[in-house]
């Protein structure tokens, strides 16, 4: 099986065996990820980060697999980091997402489940984006609305702006 596992990711300190949490069962394979909605509050509102690709042409959120040994904040913190160019600080956890696909390869089907953070950028720059995307932009939360591709992340973004409401603001000095 290589660096595939056969176990559950369970908690939040649950470490990594393998480069992919991996459990197969009856011709399915499940699979998890980690990632994050970066947001900034502004005088324009609340924006969020979006990684985009020209091929095919789609618009999602920052998210990856889980390197050996890492929990699921860290895959989330360090997936982020690495697609967005962002140095960010993880605030709580959002919700998850689960969706089907089967893997062009072999055909298997595989069902993947994606766990989101809320996450602050603390410094880089959005051109500082590693490779797996053509544009990693902030838009407002209307534009992520509308360019998302897949309608999950829709509602993982009408999540996190529900707790960004929630987020105690900093006072300001007079």
């Amino acid at each position: 099986m290589g660096a595939e596992v056969r176990q559950q990711w369970v908690g939040s300190r649950t470490k990594m065996t393998g480069r992919h949490l991996i459990q197969k069962k009856r011709g399915v394979i499940d699979l998890v990820s980690a990632g994050g909605v970066v947001y900034r509050v502004g005088g324009a509102g609340v924006e969020v980060v979006i990684c985009g690709r020209t091929t095919p042409p789609t618009w999602g959120l920052p998210k990856g697999t889980p390197n050996q040994g890492e929990t699921r904040e860290e895959t989330a913190h360090r997936e982020v980091n690495e697609e967005t160019g962002l140095e960010i600080k993880i605030e709580q956890y959002i919700g998850g997402i689960e969706y089907w696909f089967s893997r062009p390869n072999d055909g298997m089907r595989c069902h993947k489940k994606v766990l989101y953070y809320l996450m602050s950028p603390i410094g880089g720059d959005v051109s500082l984006h590693d490779h797996e995307f053509d544009f990693v932009q902030w838009v407002s939360v209307d534009d992520a609305v509308r360019m998302l591709t897949y309608q999950n992340e829709v509602g993982i973004i009408e999540d996190a702006l529900y707790l960004v409401s929630k987020v105690p603001k900093e006072p300001r000095s007079h």
